[in-house]
């Protein structure tokens, strides 16, 4: 089995065809290091700086120069959704103060799943899904701050 290391990030626009594709589930795509297996069954081992996400379409260069395009992993989610804006927004805020990863689309939202969360999301009157998609949680405006250097506060 070839064996394939990982050092870089090329960035999301890649021109070139990428050689081989890495899918991945979001939990995944958080890690810095970690090991898997390509499309094509390479091994890959990635070792990239800690504190930024794979992000999907992004490329990597392995140490030998190939590109490996990040895609998503499909997974087991919940998604909940709405015709309200109001209804919407209400989920979100009850959401965001328990500090739940959640991917947001137009009056529709995708948590990993949650028997808990389901009821609330339920009680303030979104219909609730159990699927397989791809989960691409939001990076969060604290995470997305961060990053770009700036001063924080901690609570």
């Amino acid at each position: 089995m070839t064996v394939l290391q990982i050092f870089e990030r090329v960035g999301e626009d890649c021109s070139d065809d990428p050689d081989d594709h890495l899918v991945l589930d979001h939990g995944q795509r958080e890690k810095a290091r970690f090991k898997a297996v390509s499309r094509s069954g390479s091994e890959v081992r990635v070792f990239l700086d800690r504190g930024k996400a794979l992000v999907p379409g992004e490329v990597l260069r392995t140490s030998c120069g190939k590109k490996i395009e990040v895609l998503c992993a499909k997974e087991r989610v919940l998604t909940a959704r709405t015709n309200s804006w109001r209804t919407f927004s209400r989920a979100c805020y009850h959401l965001g103060n328990r500090h739940v990863k959640l991917q947001v689309g137009d009056c529709w939202l995708r948590i990993s799943p949650d028997h808990v969360l389901s009821e609330m999301l339920s009680g303030l009157g979104l219909d609730i899904a159990e699927e397989f998609a791809e989960f691409v949680p939001e990076s969060g405006a604290y995470k997305n701050h961060m990053s770009q250097g700036a001063d924080h506060h901690r609570h």
